[in-house]
Order: C-alpha cells, then structure tokens, then sequence
C-alpha cells in the first residue's frame, strides 16, 4: 500500500554530502521496518585491464562472503562463519560489479540492536576483507567450467561477436575468458579495491524505516572502512566510437536455431533524448507482444518465436540490440524483415494510435517500478549516479505523456543509422 501511494505522490529524496565526502540520497519509509543500503563506486568492468578482463566481478565476487580478518579482539571469520554470522542477523550483504559501477548492497531489519551488528559486521568486511587464495583457485575453476559450457551455446559467440564489432576498443566491449580469468590473482583483486572502493568517490543510497541523523551515522561508520584508502585518480575511460561502415558476420554453429543481433552504439543515460528513445523502443521491440517487430516477424511472417530491442544506456553509449532466433534456413529471410522493420521506423516513427496505446501502458504501470524497498533502492541509485533531478520519479508520467510521435522520429533518426550497423548470425543455413 505504501508503495502504490508513493506513485501517486511525490516521493521525496533527502540528499547531502557526508563529511567523508560520500554522496548520500535517502527515502525514508517507515511502514516497513526494513532498511537497504546500496554503496556505489566508479569500478565497474569498465576499469577492468584488457589482459584481466572480469577482475571487477572476480573481486566482488571474493568480497561478498569470502571471510574476514581478524580485528582487534575480534577474531578471523571464514566464508562458513561469515555466512552464519548474517544468517544469525537475518541480514544479507553482498556485492557486484556491472559495466560502470561496483556496488554492495546491505538489507537489515531495522530493530536496533540487529541494525547496528549488521552495520557492524558489514562496515568490518569492507574493511579487512579476508581475500583467501583458495577460495579464489575454487570459485576460478567454477568460472572457467561455465565459461567452457557457455562456448557450447550459439548465443555466446553472436554476443561475443556483436560486443567486439559494436565497440571496438572500448571497456565495454571486453570478453572474459579463460586466460584473462588465469591472469587474475588476488593482489590484484586487493589493489584493484584499494584503488576503486573509496569514500570520496562514493555514493550511498539508503531507503528504509530510517531518518536523516541515524542514516548519517550508519554511512559514516561503513565509509570509515574504506576511507583508508585514500582518492587515488582514475584513468579517463574514452567515448565509444560510432561505427563507419556495416559489419556483417556470419558464423557456422550447428544448432537447431539460429542465433541473429543487429545493432550498434546508442546513447549514454545523460542523452537529452532518453523518453523519446525510451517510449519509441517500446512500440519498436520493447513491448513484447504488442511491438512492431512482434508483428512483422512472427505473427505475419512466423520467422521467430520471439524478437526484441532494446537500449542499454551507460556512462558511456551502450549498444541498441535487436535479437531473435529463427530456424537457420529462415535465417537470412529473418534479418531482411527485421532491418526493414527497423528503417521504416526510422524514417517515419510510430503512428498516433501505436505511441498512445505506448503510453497507457508505461504510465499504468509505473507503479510496478517502485512496488519494493528494493525496486525503490534502484531506482534512486540510477537517479543518483546518471545525475538526474531529485524529483525523477515524480516527474516521471508526465515526461512520458509529453512524448510526441515528431520527438520519436527525430530521436530514432538522430541516433540510429539503419545503414551502418552490425549484423551477427551464428548458425544460419543457405
């Protein structure tokens, strides 16, 4: 109930600087006596080095449960009682590493005295992660068993392929794989935390059954764990280049289906034209069944069970992706109708009855968006680290509603050239 009620009003985001100098945004929500905690830091795979691709999941990864080192009288606790320390607590913190961030996330039930071992406990393990060798030899081989399955679907080499073709040299387009994987020890996982997990680059989010004084008290305690580490300057990380010509790669794979992606570098989150584009893909591909791709591919033609697309805005500009699967002989007939699906919308954006029914459906369902601490949590990180105003969410429908078909069609025709994209199958038959 309270959720939906923040939908219909304002939803207010307290936001300050910590004397640490830890950006910090807040909702308070006391119905639920239940708080998360997310921390964010300018250390996502984007800062991963070429020849160590995947350090940043490799390290949280070993962040997340791997143990602790003794402090003071507190004694050393390895993964088993690290793991019984927080079920003990009811609580749960872990930590990943996705394209431009990487983040823990904390959730405890506020009652006090469980709130503050569990702030306690997790502002200990990011102080003195115990980064053991042997737990990184096992969770190595585990990573190099599921990287070997995943070469035996279709679907790795076409992402493998249209990530290399999209982005060139960019962080983005990096691959994990087995000998960048080998090259990682855990040296480099200490210093590459040292060097990313710092408090004057942070940015704490907290929503729950909390106010402004204790929510001070619970960041200043978790960024006296990492402010050891000082503010070393990072690397400025290039723009994705914008393609120049098509590139089509056709790759033999023998399976039932037939792997197709067709895109190219779209936007970044701070692009001036994100509703348009947003609401747009919707009637594009984004809307499922109801979506123009939908139609044309598979219930007019029925070349694919299923076809979509969609942007992946980033710090930097993520890829516009179509993908569908197809049987290998309807291949070729597949990728034809989708790109013409993709140029007609180019050149002439969505009629009036395809944008309206769009957006019935985006702002009736905007409750569905914040319907949790947890929904709520991701979205006021997002707003935080793309640099968005405060009221967002509260503006949220109406931006939305603004939209125009003349906006989608000069978005789409700004951003996408039908012409100088890449084209992947893996697994097509002539």
């Amino acid at each position: 109930m309270f959720f939906c009620a923040l939908a219909q009003a304002a939803i207010p985001i307290a936001h300050w600087t910590h004397a640490s100098g830890a950006r910090v945004y807040l909702v308070e929500s006391p119905q639920i006596p239940m708080l998360d905690v997310q921390l964010d830091f300018d250390g996502g795979s984007r800062r991963d080095p070429p020849a160590q691709a995947g350090l940043a999941s490799a390290t949280a990864g070993l962040l997340s449960g791997a143990g602790v080192n003794a402090q003071g009288r507190l004694p050393a606790l390895d993964e088993n009682q690290l793991s019984e320390a927080w079920m003990d607590l009811g609580a749960q913190l872990g930590a990943q590493a996705g394209s431009d961030r990487f983040s823990v996330s904390l959730r405890s039930l506020t009652e006090p005295d469980l709130l503050e071992r569990a702030v306690a406990l997790a502002a200990r393990q990011l102080a003195s992660p115990a980064w053991p060798d042997k737990v990184w030899q096992r969770d190595r081989e585990r990573m190099l068993a599921a990287l070997r399955e995943a070469e035996t679907r279709p679907g790795t080499h076409a992402a493998r392929a249209f990530s290399r073709a999209v982005y060139g040299s960019h962080p983005y387009g990096y691959q994990v794989e087995a000998d960048t994987l080998r090259a990682i020890e855990v040296t480099d996982m200490q210093a590459f935390y040292r060097r990313h997990v710092n408090a004057c680059r942070a940015q704490v989010t907290l929503v729950g059954a909390i106010n402004r004084a204790r929510a001070d008290r619970i960041v200043g305690q978790l960024m006296a764990a990492v402010q050891a580490h000082g503010c070393p300057p990072l690397q400025e990380v290039q723009a994705v280049a914008p393609l120049t010509r098509a590139v089509d790669e056709r790759i033999p794979f023998d399976a039932a289906q037939a792997q197709v992606l067709i895109g190219q570098p779209g936007i970044a989150r701070d692009d001036p034209d994100f509703f348009p584009l947003f609401v747009g893909n919707y009637i594009l591909g984004g809307g499922g069944f109801v979506s123009r791709l939908t139609t044309e591919v598979r219930e007019k033609r029925g070349l694919s069970y299923s076809v979509y697309s969609y942007f992946s805005p980033g710090r930097h500009a993520g890829a516009f992706q179509i993908g569908l699967t197809t049987r290998p002989d309807q291949a070729a007939l597949a990728v034809d109708v989708a790109r013409e699906v993709l140029r007609r919308f180019v050149a002439d954006g969505p009629t009036e009855a395809e944008l309206q029914s769009a957006k019935d459906f985006l702002i009736n369902g905007f409750a569905l968006r914040i319907d949790s601490n947890r929904k709520l949590l991701d979205n006021v990180a997002n707003i935080a680290w793309n640099g968005l105003p405060l009221n967002y969410l509260d503006t949220w429908t109406d931006r939305v509603r603004q939209v125009g078909v003349a906006d989608i069609q000069r978005a789409f025709a700004r951003v996408l050239q039908p012409d100088r994209q890449v084209t992947v199958v893996v697994g097509a038959k002539s």
